[in-house]
This record gives C-alpha cells, sequence and structure tokens, in this order.
C-alpha cells in the first residue's frame, strides 16, 4: 500500500483557463485510473467556488490536473498551500515562472541554455523593428498560455497584424520569437528522471492547437529519430531546463531544432496532458511504464504532511 491509498484524493480538473477542455479529458483519465488503483478519489472542477468544495471534501491530498492559467501558474497551488494540501507538481513559485515563457527564458539564457531569439513587445511595437531583430518570418505568441493557444506564424505586416490582435486577447503580456524551420521534440521529466524524447510531426505547417488536439494525421516518432549521443544530450537539456525554474515532480519539456540541428528551449510545462493520448504517458509506455502506474507515480511523490 502507498502512503496516500487510505486517504482521500481531490483531483482538480477543469478550471477557466483556455485549456478546459484538454483539462476535463486529462482529470477524468487520472481520476478513473486512481480509482481503478483503489485509491479515494474525488473530482473537483474548479471552475466554480473552488474553495467552498475543497473545504466541503477535506483532501488530504490534491491531484492538480488543471492546464494553463489558474491551474499551472501558481494561483491553485498557493490556494492549496493556504488550505494545508499538499498537491502534486511544482510549488508555487516554480509553477509561475514556467507558465510565464518570457521569465523562463531569463533564466535559461542566464545559465547558456540554448533558446531561440525573441522580443518582448506591446500593441504599440512595430513590424519593422521585430523584423529587422528577428528576421521573417516570426511567431508571435502570449507569453502565459499552453498548448499553442493564440500563436501565430508571421511573415508579413498584415499577419503581424492579425497575430497582435490574436494574442492581445490573453493577459501575461506577448513575445515574439525567431522562427526555427527544424523538428519539434518534447521530453518528460518524472521522479528526477527525463523518458524518451518524441517527435512531433504535424502535417500543417507547425504543431499549433489544432494538430495538438483536433487532427488525426500529426505523426508521434518514438524513438524520436535522433541519435543515442543527441538523446543523451535532449534529456539532459531537458532536466538542466526543468530544474533551473525549481520545478518538482514532474513536467514535460518542449524543444525545436534550429536549421543547424540545435536543440533550442521553447517551454516548460509543469502540468502536461494526462489523456491515454498524451505525450508524457506515450514516451512513458515506450520504456513499458503502463498509464496507470504514472498517475500513482505521480502521486506518491508527494510528500505526506
Amino acid at each position: 500500500m502507498t502512503h496516500w491509498q487510505s486517504k482521500r484524493v481531490a483531483v482538480l480538473y477543469g478550471g477557466n483557463s483556455s485549456e478546459r477542455e484538454v483539462s476535463l479529458n486529462s482529470g477524468q483519465a487520472v481520476f478513473d485510473a486512481l480509482k481503478r488503483l483503489n485509491y479515494d478519489a474525488h473530482l473537483v472542477d474548479t471552475q466554480y467556488d473552488a474553495i467552498t468544495q475543497l473545504t466541503a471534501l477535506k483532501p488530504d491530498v490534491a491531484f492538480i490536473v488543471l492546464h494553463g492559467p489558474g491551474g499551472e501558474d501558481g494561483r491553485i497551488q498557493a490556494l492549496l498551500e493556504a488550505l494545508e494540501v499538499p498537491y502534486t507538481g511544482s510549488d508555487v513559485a516554480s509553477s509561475a515562472i514556467a507558465m510565464d515563457k518570457v521569465k523562463c527564458k531569463l533564466i535559461w539564457r542566464g545559465l547558456d541554455l540554448p533558446t531561440a531569439n525573441y522580443q518582448l513587445f506591446s500593441a504599440s511595437s512595430s513590424f519593422e523593428d521585430l523584423s529587422a531583430d528577428l528576421g521573417l518570418p516570426f511567431f508571435v505568441k502570449p507569453a502565459c498560455e499552453g498548448s499553442s493557444i493564440g500563436v501565430t506564424k508571421v511573415s508579413c505586416s498584415q499577419s503581424f497584424s492579425r497575430a497582435l490582435a490574436d494574442a492581445d486577447r490573453f493577459k501575461g503580456g506577448m513575445l515574439a520569437e525567431a522562427f526555427m524551420s527544424g523538428r519539434e521534440f518534447t521530453v518528460p521529466i518524472l521522479g528526477g528522471d527525463a523518458f524518451p524524447s518524441i517527435s512531433m510531426v504535424p502535417t500543417k505547417e507547425f504543431y499549433d492547437y489544432e494538430s495538438k488536439y483536433l487532427r488525426d494525421d500529426t505523426s508521434y516518432l518514438i524513438p524520436s529519430g535522433l541519435t543515442a549521443a543527441r538523446e543523451q544530450l535532449i534529456q539532459e537539456l531537458a532536466k538542466k531546463a526543468f530544474e533551473a525554474i525549481g520545478c518538482q515532480g514532474w513536467g514535460r519539456v518542449d524543444f525545436i531544432e534550429s536549421a543547424d540541428g540545435e536543440l533550442n528551449l521553447l517551454e516548460l510545462n509543469t502540468v502536461p496532458g494526462m489523456t491515454n493520448h498524451s505525450l508524457v504517458p506515450m514516451s512513458l509506455a515506450s520504456v513499458g511504464v503502463e498509464f496507470d502506474a504514472i498517475v500513482e507515480r505521480i502521486l506518491n511523490l508527494v510528500e505526506a504532511v
């Protein structure tokens, strides 16, 4: 028996972010796994009255499966700490930093970890200045969203205007990032270990929200096509990037290749998707770790109070 099996587990899912639908699917999958493992699990949709629900439930531990703002940015973590409920994943500070792509890049660059050139900008920034610095095309992104939400490839002033209007809908600022044409990879982290990289091969121009969740023609390669030496390198970089932000427990680090083959950090996910078709379970399944075992391992990384 594990130290949480006889305890009440709140599975926090849903929420109010633009990734709500993904979170509902992930949370249900985690809840179902915990029930199969005979845990006393309870679903808590944090969209409304999260404090009231948690106060009434009185959980011994919380399994956070909330994606995006409100779930990955330190807010739900701070609430759980105020309620003295231990929880899965990263703490308040590291969650907040990891959610902010600009803050991550500042830390990674300070440690000489590779990441694409970028500029923080506002609605008053000019297309000419950004294109002169970053080249064409470049990407416009909300600084504090996940799942490629609000990401647009910009190749002219007209597409920049549309991209700015799309990204400016979200809180937390915007950044422009230099375009890289190479392959995209992701590396899961669990319990201090990095797991096999996955190469995502979309049929669209880049790996956007539609490619991740709405299309059936995106390919996921495991092995990812990297040589053994480069696989070791990408796993080492993922661990360094994860630890540099102060993250704990589990997560996922995303990369993109530059034209010359250099591996560049894109972003860090502290609460990745957790359905049977998500990237973390996909990677761990390749080394024989099944979905239910992943869920139990994540939960049991939480220290009992």
